[in-house]
């Protein structure tokens, strides 16, 4: 690198941060950290009209939760490139000066074609069959029409005058060189609108180039908008940065691009993180999606994704979304987490209680430290055999209100009802003695002790105790899940057990 790395994630506040944004973001993130550069947020608001509320907030929450950090921004202003909105940079004339600079030198000027002129000029090239494009009227118009136009009232906008027949390219780190011509780019663009804004393809320009950004890192929905760009750049006479156009994420059932009308997969990150997905597996999914390192390893902490990126490995091809993928990555890292740590993961959800399993967790009315208590022993039970938060939130749920659960018996059959009744009958007198933090090791010499008395080993004696203390034959060991319980619901759930076998 011959300049100190300089890259930007400009999200528009227009919606919340999506996967696709996401990725985005965290390429640049990945790419500033490699060659120790800097990462800026810069917030592209100009379209006011589609703003949402709070997206901004929402837009930097949600980033910083999945671990992508920046060094200049909104938050964090280096006086020499600040301000980090549009809207206060078009106050401010940033963009109108560069604006008049093409216009003084003949590379831009005034259009008053109307609206109704341009769509009626849209719908006759549409009869010919004929790509639309603008035919460049006002810039050489007389000036008798221009008076005309301003006597009218007109409020102009100002297009930017692309040369003839000029080749605009660039050498992409994922798609390799690509080349444009000018004459395909549908005419003489807009760069700043008649009621004074800039338009994106300028603003981002003038943006790119105030702030000394070196490289640009954009999903590859931005290719058709390069070009112009570049032709931005060239007619100011400044070198534009260095282009990687991400790959799209394509959903792998429709073979098109992933669309908000993909019910299947969660859109935003925000879900990700409602749903019991760790952070950590969601930023090593995300990474995969449009790049991968050398070798076949696929688990990386952050650290190592950092170290391992080479913009060089950029996939030129569509990236998958592959939700099974997804969900034996976040599985992976569950197992790996301690049962603190997820505890607390889980307690933040809970507070945040922005999910069913949440609301159901609250409605138990426990306290912090109980309900802590409870989750570390039901971690410890299911942390092999989950792929999400929520999955233990709803274990713990089950556990804490197993005598409202309608378990069923019907697996008795299975098995001899005298040998069964001796287990039930022997655990049932073994326990009425045991307080409530009896140890799983103390469960299990007991339920070992009981089988022994009894002259009942093996599925015998463990199956049955599935069954009444979870309603299934298979589960986790039994010993653990009935330390979870208290003494005295471990009892009740016995008796009930035992009535249905007689």
């Amino acid at each position: 690198m011959d300049k100190k790395v300089r890259v930007r994630y400009a999200p528009s506040p227009t919606g919340f941060l999506h996967i696709g944004n996401a990725q985005s973001a965290l390429f640049n993130y990945l790419f500033a950290r490699h060659f120790n550069g800097t990462m800026v947020l810069r917030i592209e608001d100009t379209d006011i009209a589609r703003n949402v509320p709070h997206g901004e907030e929402s837009q930097m929450e949600n980033l910083h939760w999945l671990g992508v950090d920046w060094d200049e921004g909104p938050d964090k202003p280096n006086p020499k490139y600040a301000p980090y909105h549009q809207t206060e940079r078009n106050k401010e004339g940033i963009y109108h000066k560069y604006v008049q600079k093409l216009i003084d030198e003949g590379k831009a000027y005034y259009d008053y074609t109307t609206e109704e002129e341009l769509q009626k000029m849209r719908e006759e090239q549409k009869a010919k069959g004929e790509t639309p494009r603008y035919g460049g009227h006002w810039y050489n118009a007389s000036q008798e029409e221009i008076d005309a136009a301003k006597a009218k009232g007109i409020k102009p906008s100002v297009r930017l005058h692309l040369p003839k027949d000029h080749t605009l390219e660039w050498d992409d780190w994922a798609l390799g060189h690509i080349s444009f011509n000018s004459d395909n780019l549908g005419g003489d663009f807009v760069i700043e609108k008649n009621n004074g804004m800039p338009t994106y393809n300028f603003a981002v320009v003038i943006d790119d180039y105030l702030m000394d950004i070196t490289d640009c890192l954009r999903g590859a929905d931005h290719i058709a908008n390069t070009p112009k760009q570049i032709a931005v750049y060239e007619a100011l006479g400044v070198d534009h940065p260095h282009f990687c156009h991400i790959s799209l994420i394509f959903n792998p059932a429709t073979g098109k691009k992933l669309s908000k009308r993909d019910k299947n997969t969660l859109q935003f990150i925000s879900q990700y993180h409602r749903h019991g997905y760790l952070k950590e597996a969601i930023f090593n999914f995300i990474a995969f999606l449009g790049w991968s390192p050398v070798g076949e390893k696929e688990i990386y902490s952050k650290e190592e994704l950092i170290k391992a990126y080479d913009p060089n490995r950029m996939s030129n091809s569509p990236a998958y979304f592959d939700q099974h993928k997804l969900d034996w990555m976040n599985a992976e890292y569950i197992k790996k987490m301690s049962v603190d740590e997820l505890a607390d993961r889980i307690m933040t959800l809970v507070h945040e209680n922005d999910s069913e399993e949440a609301n159901k967790l609250n409605d138990l009315k426990m306290s912090d430290d109980d309900l802590r208590a409870l989750l570390k022993k039901v971690i410890h039970i299911h942390q092999r055999d989950v792929y999400k938060l929520i999955e233990i939130m709803d274990y713990a749920w089950f556990y804490a209100t197993i005598l409202d659960q309608d378990l069923s018996y019907d697996d008795f059959a299975n098995f001899d009802k005298d040998e069964t009744l001796a287990v039930l009958n022997g655990i049932k007198d073994a326990v009425k003695d045991l307080s409530d933090d009896t140890t799983p090791d103390a469960y299990n010499d007991l339920i070992k002790k009981v089988g022994k008395d009894v002259n009942v080993k093996g599925q015998k004696l463990y199956f049955p105790l599935n069954i009444a203390f979870t309603g299934k034959s298979s589960a986790p060991q039994i010993n653990e899940i009935m330390a979870v319980y208290p003494v005295a619901t471990t009892v009740k759930l016995l008796d009930k057990a035992i009535a249905s076998l007689n």
